[in-house]
């Protein structure tokens, strides 16, 4: 009997799990996960698929499209499904598409239909594309994503609040109290344990002194400047380097930008950047590998977002937001919601992000256990004795703002 058959049952529970956390998966990328053949992956795949457990797509799988009697009976076309929940995010290309999916796998299990809505960071056409959904009658709930920045937000929030349907934010959170008549629920992922989950790794691979650059203008950065400061004092590090500055490839003056950052890093002694988010992770590195250092082992980087992290040469170490399970439990909240009433209290959650280890955090051409014999004063002599691996199995241009 091979390993593959031995451990069938732990691979396809392994698959399953994996699923229902990020709404779909690909071969190559579980079987890199599992170590095991793409053929062995294709195989459990059909396994699951013919017991209806998921729906087999080219590449991967998802989450069945018919679990449920409310959905079979749409299918066939005798009845509506049992809510249409309205959706509005401010972007459908970076960031968001995950936590659209997430939210579309929760619908299809649930027999939920979603209306989606693609907006803007600016509050006008947020509040147009909502207007259009209410007036449209065909909405039970409404997921909304608005930009709370800038000025009028406690009457945006009001507005919001007193809207004839549920109201769930996602990837938002308002002021802790709201004039409205409900206070309002919303699900995101928790950036600032993110931003500690990424510090902490960097500390206990020897960085004494690290650094944090902020994606300008994103709704993440207030989060993420939130758990830097915990951090920094939980750790006794220093919070001094901190750059509130987009540094990818299309920010006019990037270079100097970068150039001055890294001046910074060589007058404090920095070794290692939380860098948000991936294309500005990317730019930094490509930057240093053009003037000679060398990543990681000149400086350590993690970037925040695992949108394109992997992309990088070297690839990124990256932070991974839960995007599927913020959309997932969106609508599961939003199903709870109108199924239960005012009876039901108010939810607010906060959802972990994963840190995804690859190359640019970690030195990985020294031996095991063996100390740099050429060490650098202040330089953090860390090694990696394995391969990259997933710890346990994180939004962004000037145009398409992160978060």
């Amino acid at each position: 009997m091979t390993d593959d058959r031995l451990f069938g049952p732990q691979r396809q529970e392994r698959l399953m799990d994996e699923l229902r956390r990020q709404g779909s998966i690909r071969v190559r990328e579980f079987a890199a996960l599992l170590g095991v053949s793409e053929l062995t992956v294709r195989r459990d795949i059909a396994a699951l698929a013919s017991q209806n457990l998921l729906t087999k797509v080219h590449g991967g799988a998802t989450l069945p499209t018919d679990l449920g009697p409310a959905t079979q009976v749409r299918r066939r076309g005798t009845a509506a499904p049992r809510f249409t929940i309205g959706m509005v995010v401010p972007s459908l290309d970076y960031y968001w598409p995950a936590i659209v999916g997430g939210a579309r796998s929760a619908a299809a299990a649930q027999g939920v239909q979603i209306n989606l809505r693609g907006s803007t960071y600016d509050w006008a056409e947020d509040q147009r594309q909502i207007t259009r959904l209410i007036e449209s009658q065909q909405v039970q709930g409404l997921l909304l994503a608005p930009n709370l920045d800038g000025d009028g937000v406690p009457e945006m929030i009001e507005w919001i609040g007193n809207l004839p349907v549920p109201v769930i934010l996602i990837e938002r959170q308002p002021p802790r109290w709201t004039p409205t008549k409900n206070q309002l629920e919303w699900v995101r992922s928790d950036h600032a344990l993110g931003l500690e989950i990424a510090v902490r790794h960097l500390h206990e691979h020897g960085h004494r002194s690290i650094g944090l650059v902020l994606s300008k203008g994103s709704p993440t950065s207030a989060h993420l400047e939130r758990g830097w400061e915990l951090v920094c004092a939980d750790l006794d590090l220093s919070p001094d380097l901190v750059v509130r500055e987009s540094v990818r490839m299309q920010q006019p003056g990037y270079r100097e930008t970068i150039a001055q950052l890294l001046d910074r890093c060589r007058a404090a002694g920095t070794t290692a950047l939380v860098i948000h988010s991936d294309p500005d992770a990317m730019s930094v590195a490509q930057y240093c590998v053009e003037r000679g250092m060398a990543i990681p082992e000149d400086l350590a980087i993690v970037a925040y977002d695992d949108e394109v992290a992997k992309l990088a040469e070297p690839a990124m170490t990256a932070v991974r937001p839960p995007k599927p399970m913020v959309g997932r439990t969106a609508v599961e909240l939003m199903v709870a919601r109108l199924i239960e009433g005012r009876r039901r209290p108010s939810q607010r959650i906060l959802i972990t992000p994963e840190l995804i280890i690859r190359d640019s955090s970690i030195p990985h051409f020294q031996p095991a256990n063996q100390p740099a014999a050429d060490s650098p004063p202040g330089r953090p002599t860390t090694r990696r004795a394995h391969p990259p691996v997933r710890s346990s199995d994180a939004e962004g241009v000037p145009v398409r703002r992160p978060g």
